[in-house]
């Protein structure tokens, strides 16, 4: 690893977690490398809880005093550093404070009856399709918002794209024949743009487990 290596972020990821998926598609489209440490919950390195007692990622290294342990935490700050797609809409100020209250809302609303509709499919609960309906109501949301325009906010990608997505997707393989043939084409094809996507090739890539083999892994879009 080279001198410039160094001084580049470390982020604390796990594949398919949502959170430290949307902060990684930050990272990628921002075009700012960091160091990858890929982690198991059951295995967690000792440098990464010495830094946050939560132990959750994803979790941004800046410096030894500088950690932050919030996905969008995290997008905020490798976006508001580089920027190149404006997904941040920088030139509208009111945008931001749009968008983070939109996602905010999913991030409490939607993700908990989310994880209420997963658990049901999960131990086949009888109330499953109840659970559904009640993440359907955000769903139907984003649907007539993409009736509107190509993305969720408008005409263009924005913040609110990328933090939702993973979550959407999510949403879309608990009850994948449902989903699939569900009255909800718009938000099906805006989910297949990212899926088919270059972008989320390079973000689901699979690399090895860092304590395992402690090797340095530089990701972005580079």
């Amino acid at each position: 690893m080279t001198e410039a290596h160094n001084t580049l972020p470390v982020l604390y990821s796990l594949r398919h977690c949502p959170y430290a998926m949307r902060a990684r598609i930050a990272i990628f489209k921002s075009k700012q490398p960091v160091l990858l440490r890929e982690i198991k919950l059951s295995n967690k390195p000792p440098e990464m809880l010495a830094l946050s007692s939560k132990g959750t990622v994803p979790l941004l290294v800046i410096s030894t005093s500088e950690v932050i342990v919030e996905s969008l935490d995290i997008m905020l700050y490798i976006l508001s550093a580089n920027d190149p797609h404006d997904l941040l809409e920088k030139q509208q100020p009111q945008a931001l404070t749009d968008m983070l209250l939109f996602i905010k809302r999913f991030d409490t609303q939607f993700s908990a009856a989310l994880d209420t509709y997963k658990c049901a499919k999960r131990y086949r609960e009888s109330n499953l399709m109840a659970c559904r309906q009640a993440c359907e109501i955000y769903i139907q949301e984003l649907e007539q918002q993409l009736s509107k325009h190509q993305f969720l906010m408008s005409e263009k990608e924005s913040l609110v794209d990328i933090a939702l997505m993973p979550f959407i997707r999510q949403f879309s393989k608990v009850e994948r024949q449902w989903y699939q043939q569900s009255p909800y084409p718009l938000v099906r094809a805006w989910l297949t743009q990212y899926l088919q996507s270059r972008m989320f090739t390079k973000v689901m890539a699979q690399y090895p487990i860092w304590v395992e083999c402690h090797q340095a892994i530089i990701f972005g879009d580079l």
